[in-house]
């Protein structure tokens, strides 16, 4: 069995390797290295149609522990809509969700880094929703002709995947909460 202080430090290592990875390259980084496999550290499987020279499109993800009141960051996949982008709660095929979306439940008004062309990255305020309905199944449909992994991912995980909405924060009074679904 191994040691958990062990597992988080390599997660920990991980994610602050792709932050770091992604704010050089302008929202690209490498998800995972031959490195990581050899060395058994938990890090994603690569994700058949990404990669490449640039890596894989990404966006930070800033939340704020719901019980802690943590600072938090959290790379993710995301598929862009319209002038908003959508993330997905899979936590790599968990019965659970992940911790960034049980944190946007509590606290929706947050800000991503997403990549640009021109000026590298930039910080975008935004407000999440978790989508229902139509709108759900359109974007998930979208995604999962992406990345087929994340249809077995909610396959095996027992629940459906949350598709969350990151739109723009123009500054609106009343920010309605999460559906915890």
């Amino acid at each position: 069995m191994s040691d958990p202080s062990t597992a988080a430090t390599g997660i920990l290592g991980w994610n602050e390797r792709i932050i770091a990875e992604f704010r050089a390259n302008a929202g690209f980084a490498a998800w995972s290295s031959d490195e990581e496999f050899a060395a058994g550290r938990p890090v994603p499987p690569p994700v058949p149609g990404f990669g490449g020279d640039r890596g894989m499109p990404l966006i930070l993800v800033h939340h704020t522990g719901a019980k802690t009141g943590h600072a938090r960051i959290s790379p993710l996949f995301y598929l862009p809509v319209g002038d908003s982008w959508a993330v997905f709660a899979t936590h790599g095929g968990s019965p659970r969700h992940p911790v960034w979306y049980r944190n946007l439940l509590v606290n929706p008004r947050t800000v991503i880094e997403v990549g640009t062309e021109s000026a590298g990255t930039e910080s975008v305020p935004v407000v999440a929703r978790t989508t229902e309905g139509a709108e759900r199944e359109r974007i998930w449909a979208a995604q999962t002709a992406l990345v087929p992994k994340f249809a077995e991912f909610e396959a095996v995980s027992g629940r459906q995947i949350p598709v969350v909405l990151l739109e723009r924060d123009h500054g609106r009074a009343e920010i309605p909460p999460l559906s915890g679904k």
